[in-house]
């Protein structure tokens, strides 16, 4: 049995990483692909394809109004010629459920683990099309890693500098002018993302999902670990979970590799509060204010 027959017919050894990027995803995927039961695919960026954003980002800086963001597949789902209309739902749900099939197995074939049974764990940063990749991989897991929208934000515009990590993966050094469009399409983002994967994870079975908050797996990496490796049925012993996490501390990340500018930053919840202006802070709280409140995180008066 070749890779992708495997993960057809053990559709639940499949794991999805899903939430908002710049939420500690990295690291958890580093640490949990150390496991001997698991393979990882980092950034396959499925949901990007899937779920194109509309308006386009230049809209926050030249819309008459602040736009609503949605994506292309939810704006022509209904329209006949759209490749992912939903009136032909049962002839491409099938084919995309393939090619994903095809293109992870074939790099679980490359990098299959020292077991019979791995957990392949895939770490999705568009996690706007949760819908439709559940809608493909019913019996597969979630993840679903949760993280202040405030510290997300502001972790982007950490990123959105000169001579930041992420130009060379599209990001580009913003202008002073340009702060506050890009601070509410970022708020946008993380405010859709949040609500179509906490969508997908109420529609999971109890047993085939868990939520992760950044702010706990930073105070106990090895208790939340643990968790999820029980919700993946993996098993995990004290001990060699305890060296996972110490060779991965942000304590020991090379000084040079880390702080302002890297992809390794501060591991600092709330850092937000100084880093945003009090005007930052509540265009941030319009936009998505009620799922901060809705995931129990304190409004910015009371934050302060």
């Amino acid at each position: 049995m070749d890779a992708a027959q495997y993960l057809a017919s053990n559709e639940d050894r499949l794991a999805w990483i899903m939430g908002s990027s710049r939420s500690g995803s990295t690291w958890l995927l580093r640490m949990l692909s150390e496991l001997d039961e698991v393979a990882a695919i980092d950034d396959p960026h499925l949901g990007h394809h899937l779920g194109v954003w509309r308006p386009l980002p230049l809209a926050w800086a030249t819309a008459a109004e602040r736009p609503e963001l949605t994506t292309l597949a939810e704006v022509k789902r209904d329209k006949d010629g759209y490749l992912f209309s939903d009136r032909y739902r049962d002839s491409w749900l099938p084919a995309l459920r393939e090619l994903v099939r095809a293109r992870f197995g074939a790099q679980l074939d490359r990098e299959w683990p020292a077991t019979e049974a791995p957990t392949l764990i895939v770490k999705e940063p568009g996690s706007h099309a949760a819908e439709q990749i559940f809608d493909a991989f019913p019996s597969s897991r979630l993840v679903f890693l949760l993280r202040d929208g405030r510290d997300v934000v502001d972790s982007w515009l950490d990123a959105y500098q000169s001579g930041s990590w992420a130009l060379e993966e599209g990001a580009y050094a913003a202008a002073p002018e340009g702060r506050r469009a890009l601070v509410e399409w970022l708020a946008s983002v993380w405010a859709y993302r949040t609500r179509a994967v906490s969508e997908a994870f109420g529609r999971r079975a109890e047993r085939s999902r868990v939520l992760v908050r950044y702010e706990d797996l930073l105070a106990d990496t090895a208790g939340e670990l643990r968790r999820i490796c029980e919700m993946l049925e993996i098993e995990a012993d004290d001990q060699p979970l305890a060296a996972i996490v110490g060779r991965h501390a942000f304590a020991r990340v090379d000084p040079a590799s880390k702080g302002s500018r890297h992809e390794i930053r501060a591991a600092e919840p709330g850092a937000w509060r100084s880093n945003l202006s009090p005007e930052e802070g509540r265009a941030i709280e319009r936009i998505m204010g009620a799922q901060l409140a809705a995931f129990g995180y304190p409004p910015l008066a009371a934050a302060a």
